[in-house]
């Protein structure tokens, strides 16, 4: 089954996937190899990873679809839902994303109501466009997506709540779920309450978000919790902060020339098990000539 059937299926049935956000194809790969049905390619981690960037919009839309393309093509059927900011612009903008990010091979694209350049959810001042803007640009992603053949799972986000409060973001929300939107996510809901009324008042999957560890408007809730309430998705975006904070130990370390001090590491084998080493070397063994027919050269 391709990726995006996949996805499909596991959003039709009630159960709660806790997902990780990757950023890019070792990450991926990683995730796959655990054991989870899914991903989430983070736009803050993309404008990190490969920009060396805040996620304050300097991320282009042939930069993130690229990063998609170099995750989905080694690891083909795996449900990567990729992070689109605005669509990178107004909503024709938004249509090409919508083709570039389905020839790349995401399963889903998460779109934004915020004004272009955007911000992370956590870095603020943020603005939003109008209410009817951010239903238009919904319409034209579904609109692009059956008009071009490519289809692709369309998550619609709001970041109304903390900007014009819970019921303007509700309304945003029943907008794009009429508008053909196959989830929805209302960032920086305040509390369990909130939570609930937003899940029940929508009749597609939901998606949530909690941050492990990290300074957040609402403390880490249990998964027992999250799974009360509803939600289809539950993102903890924060495996690149465990990732970064090895580095910097790694290389304090270094520095230091401290061997007490290092990180955990996995061995060299240990890695070339995970890049599936042992795969591709038997699929080189079919092609490699016989003995006595091998040309050496001294």
């Amino acid at each position: 089954m391709t990726a995006v059937p996949r996805l499909r299926e596991l959003l039709a049935h009630p159960e709660t996937h806790f997902i990780l956000a990757c950023y890019d194809a070792l990450s991926a790969r990683m995730i796959a190899q655990a054991g989870y049905p899914l991903a989430f390619l983070s736009g803050y981690a993309v404008s990190a990873t490969r920009l060396g960037l805040p996620d304050i919009g300097y991320s282009t839309l042939t930069e993130v679809a690229s990063q998609v393309r170099d995750i989905c093509g080694p690891l083909p059927g795996f449900p990567l839902i990729a992070d689109a900011d605005t669509g990178y612009g107004n909503a024709m903008n938004a249509r090409r994303t919508v083709v570039e990010f389905a020839r790349a091979g995401a399963a889903a694209l998460l779109l934004e109501d915020q004004f272009t350049p955007k911000k992370c959810g956590h870095i603020g001042p943020r603005a939003v466009i109008s209410r009817q803007e951010a239903r238009l640009k919904i319409r034209a992603a579904v609109e692009a997506r059956r008009e071009s053949g490519h289809d692709i799972v369309i998550v619609a986000r709001t970041d109304a709540r903390r900007l014009l409060g819970f019921e303007e973001a509700l309304k945003r929300c029943l907008d794009f779920q009429e508008e053909g939107a196959d989830m929805v996510f209302m960032e920086a809901l305040q509390d369990i309450g909130e939570m609930e009324r937003f899940v029940n008042a929508m009749a597609i999957p939901t998606w949530g978000n909690n941050s492990r560890g990290q300074e957040n408007h609402m403390s880490y809730l249990p998964r027992a919790t999250l799974r009360h309430i509803g939600f289809r998705i539950v993102t903890d975006p924060t495996l690149l902060f465990s990732v970064a904070h090895a580095v910097r130990q790694h290389l304090e370390a270094h520095r230091a020339d401290d061997e007490a001090a290092y990180p955990p590491q996995l061995t060299f084998a240990q890695m070339n098990a995970i890049l599936g080493l042992a795969d591709h070397t038997a699929t080189e063994n079919r092609y490699a000539p016989a003995a006595e027919d091998t040309v050496r050269v001294s």
